[in-house]
């Protein structure tokens, strides 16, 4: 291995550290305690070594955000894959989803809530974000309706998904009744 391999390779994992302390700290006390100064506490580097592979705290987030859209949809393809039907793959896509966003908070905000310097919905959207949204299409176009547009239908049905998901974690909407808001959901907006 050359001497540029072994600094690249030791840079990676020094980014890898970044992001899961990051991740870690974010979901034991929440983004504000995220501060570049905490993190090179804890990952016994300085803070210009952290500045050396991340701007700021905005693109830990990004970071972060992007590892997680990686997660979600790898968790969306498995809750999916062993379905059998239409009404069973999108019922077992909504428990996904929703399992993925309360068992991830701070990675769902990450995602979601905060500015990560991301683009979505766009030619720029990085590609982790394009595979968690067509996580979500393969198993939602096809039960889009006719006339409808399969990427329209699947917004809206990730939209209503987020709205549950956030509106159940601040404590808006009971967590006991999530069950019966899928089956709903699924057979008023999926109708299958």
């Amino acid at each position: 291995m050359s001497v540029q391999e072994r600094k690249q390779r030791e840079r990676a994992e020094r980014e890898r550290l970044i992001v899961a302390t990051a991740r870690e700290l974010a979901e034991q006390q929440g983004w504000d305690a995220v501060t570049t100064r905490r993190l090179a506490e804890r990952i016994e580097y300085s803070q210009p070594v952290l500045y050396s592979h991340f701007r700021g705290k905005r693109e830990i987030i990004g970071a972060v955000a992007l590892e997680g859209a990686t997660e979600m949809a790898a968790a969306l393809r498995a809750a999916t894959s062993a379905a059998d039907g239409p009404r069973t793959r999108v019922t077992a896509l909504a428990r996904a989803y929703l399992e993925f966003a309360a068992r991830n908070p701070a990675v769902y905000d990450a995602m979601f809530e905060l500015d990560g310097g991301l683009a979505f919905a766009n030619e720029d959207t990085p590609p982790p974000l394009k595979d968690a949204f067509a996580a979500l299409l393969e198993n939602l176009g096809e039960v889009a309706g006719d006339g409808v547009h399969p990427a329209l239908f699947t917004e809206v049905f990730w939209a209503a998904l987020h709205g549950l998901a956030t509106l159940t974690r601040a404590g808006r909407l009971p967590p006991e009744h999530t069950e019966p808001r899928v089956e709903l959901l699924v057979a008023r907006l999926a109708m299958v």
